[in-house]
């Protein structure tokens, strides 16, 4: 069995990817499907619970990741991601336009799902963290 560092890396990677996939998409299905501008999922809402799910993931799988292999890059670049995704969804509507407010989140969350890569390719690495069998 996986051990649940490793799914929580795959799991966060996959919410970032989820994240830029919704901040890309989402403004074309509104225009070409117009029943989509009424779900909830266009909203502010939609960005915070996303904040939300990655953070205690993305902080669990990172530290416990970094504890096992000691490099301390993935967590200042998945940090990075972090702080920029969470300021983004706070601050960005109101501050930067909604394409700076697109622009950020995707960048925060590629940042993140790249953090999230590399610990796992790290742990793989390394004895200590390898799936036990």
């Amino acid at each position: 069995m996986k051990n649940l560092q490793a799914i929580a890396d795959k799991l966060a990677v996959s919410l970032s990817m989820l994240c830029a996939i919704h901040c890309l998409a989402m403004p074309l299905a509104i225009v070409m499907i117009p029943t989509l501008a009424g779900l909830p999922i266009a909203g502010e809402g939609f960005h915070l619970w996303m904040v939300f799910a990655v953070l205690p993931i993305s902080i669990y799988a990172l530290t416990k990741g970094c504890k096992k292999h000691s490099n301390y890059q993935v967590l200042s670049i998945g940090g990075l991601g972090l702080v920029v995704l969470i300021a983004t969804a706070i601050f960005g509507h109101d501050f930067l336009g909604e394409t700076a407010e697109k622009a950020l989140t995707v960048l925060g969350a590629s940042i993140i799902a790249v953090g999230h890569v590399w610990n796992y390719r790290l742990c793989q690495r390394h004895s200590e963290c390898a799936p036990s069998e």
